[in-house]
């Protein structure tokens, strides 16, 4: 029995693997107290229509976003007994809300994403769709 060869399509598949793999190895490790959060996805269309936001729309909502994803936590974050005395006020792949223009902003491969101390967290969320700053 031979192994069959991989088809275009699979071998595209494999190549865009790799390629998110390498990716996710190059995001920035939080240093102390800092969470590394991802902004997410911004929906194109303004609520159940079929009308498209402008690109500027778009960037603004990005910009003052209250909902992040929480991509890796750094080292030293909510070790302070003291200040977070019932413990960790969030984890690895939590939802959260923060105030706008919360951290520091990066833009990594064309997602933008955000740094921020441990205690900017204001909450978690399990769905965050339909949360909209107001």
């Amino acid at each position: 029995m031979t192994d069959a060869m991989p088809t275009a399509l699979e071998q595209k598949w494999e190549q865009e693997k790799q390629e998110d793999a390498r990716k996710a190895k190059q995001l920035p490790e939080p240093s102390g107290y800092h969470l590394l959060c991802a902004i997410p996805e911004i929906e194109e269309k303004f609520d159940n229509s079929l009308i498209i936001k402008a690109d500027t729309t778009v960037h603004h909502e990005e910009i003052l976003t209250t909902v992040l994803f929480v991509a890796k936590v750094g080292p030293d974050a909510y070790q302070d007994k003291a200040k977070f005395p019932s413990g960790p006020w969030c984890k690895t792949g939590d939802f959260i809300i923060i105030r706008p223009n919360s951290g520091t902003r990066l833009d990594i491969y064309g997602k933008e994403f955000r740094l921020i101390n441990d205690d900017s967290v204001e909450a978690v969320v399990e769905d965050p769709r339909g949360i909209r700053r107001k």
